[in-house]
């Protein structure tokens, strides 16, 4: 049987060897027939610790490798990162 593969961004690297990656699907509601998003988290095996967040990979699975990872990350698709924003504390005073 093939392997599932599935892509999708990378959300958390905080632990060692392992990113958590969200795969968002797009479903038609059974009934109102509207098209919603849904969303999963899984943790994927990142040997290297080399994917950040932001960036887009695809996953893919892969025999149990501990009690909540059965995925591997396979390949980067696209680089993404988090980009820091500054923020302006100029505030000017108000006139009394």
């Amino acid at each position: 049987m093939p392997k599932r593969i599935l892509i999708g961004t990378v959300t958390s690297n905080k632990t060692d060897k392992t990113v958590t990656v969200l795969v968002e699907r797009k479903v038609k509601h059974p009934l109102y027939g509207k098209i919603i998003r849904r969303s999963k988290k899984y943790h994927a095996h990142d040997e290297a610790n080399e994917y950040q967040l932001g960036d887009v990979v695809r996953i893919e699975e892969t025999r149990p490798i501990s009690k909540t990872k059965a995925w591997a990350v396979k390949d980067r698709v696209v680089a993404g990162g988090v980009q820091a924003v500054e923020a302006n504390l100029d505030v000017a005073e108000a006139g009394n």
